[in-house]
């Protein structure tokens, strides 16, 4: 209520065909050029507020509790809310002293997901109550392909979660290639200890001589690893994970190359740790990256090839 009588005592709102309305066409920018096309009923004849007023006093409590930044993420088919919310919210503000931006809070609005199994899509039907679940998809294809697949792709995108996909274990999948790199990495550790090499901790393998490191594929996996604080930043700033995904797959790709390229394991110590510190370099970016996806970073893997 105390939402509601903020948005009438800015002058904002009107009577009209036994509703109270909010004169959201009154705002000519509600952030990146949005604009209402016609007004919005907040109250109906039978006393009930329509949808979108009990979201301008959530975000409303929100911003009062210190919460300057919100990101509400939905499916494309609510993308009239935006202005509808934020609209509200000016008027309000406006009455209560809150300086609310008026891009705030920010959507991310995706597009349908839709999902096939053994070749073949799984039938879903709001109507008909036939829908699969996030647990399903758990279920079906494991945690970590689960989270993977859902942020791979721009949320304006289609995409089609292939569960048949997500449950091999091969390079085809693309959670199974990031996480069998890491698992590569750590393999390559355990051998060197297993030849009797010393093996430096990660603190000493900073201070590697990395002149010892040469080819084509040793300069691309450096680079890769470089890209990564600057790759981050982006991601972060736009919202989008989808970045993180193909950064890591093709950090992947340049220490497979470098890994078939190289010996790793070496007898000259120096040309050894460098190498060695290459990869723990690359070893801690995807183990950090995983990290932010929430997906494991796993020592040790097999593949369907390798069975």
């Amino acid at each position: 209520e105390a939402a509601v009588k903020a948005m009438i005592d800015s002058g904002r709102t009107y009577e009209a065909e036994n509703a109270l309305w909010l004169k959201t066409t009154s705002f000519e920018d509600l952030g990146h050029g949005i604009k209402d096309d016609k007004d919005r009923v907040m109250r109906k004849a039978d006393g009930t507020y329509t949808y979108f007023v009990p979201d301008v006093a959530y975000h409303l409590a929100k911003f009062e509790r210190g919460f300057t930044k919100a990101v509400n993420i939905q499916g494309t088919d609510h993308h009239g809310t935006i202005a509808r919310v934020r609209a509200g919210l000016q008027a309000a503000g406006s009455v209560m002293g809150l300086a609310i931006p008026k891009e705030f809070p920010e959507y991310i609005l995706h597009k349908m997901l839709s999902v096939i199994k053994d070749g073949e899509p799984v039938k879903m039907s709001k109507r008909s109550g036939n829908y699969v679940t996030l647990h399903d998809l758990v279920e079906w294809a494991g945690r970590d392909a689960a989270r993977f697949f859902l942020v791979s792709r721009k949320s304006d995108a289609e995409f089609v979660f292939d569960v048949t996909l997500a449950q091999q274990k091969s390079d085809e999948n693309p959670v199974y290639y990031l996480q069998y790199a890491h698992a590569r990495i750590c393999s390559v550790f355990a051998k060197a200890l297993e030849q009797g090499y010393a093996v430096p901790s990660d603190a000493e393998l900073a201070g590697a001589d990395l002149s010892a490191l040469t080819g084509e594929a040793a300069g691309q996996l450096l680079a890769a690893i470089a890209e990564y604080p600057q790759m981050l930043t982006q991601a972060a700033r736009d919202h989008a994970p989808h970045v993180l995904c193909y950064y890591l797959k093709d950090l992947a790709a340049a220490f497979h190359a470098f890994y078939n390229a190289e010996r790793v394991v070496v007898e000259d110590e120096t040309e050894r740790n460098a190498r060695l510190a290459l990869l723990a370099a690359a070893r801690r970016v995807l183990a950090n990256g995983f990290a932010l996806l929430g997906i494991s970073a796993p020592e040790s893997m097999r593949r369907e090839d390798e069975a």
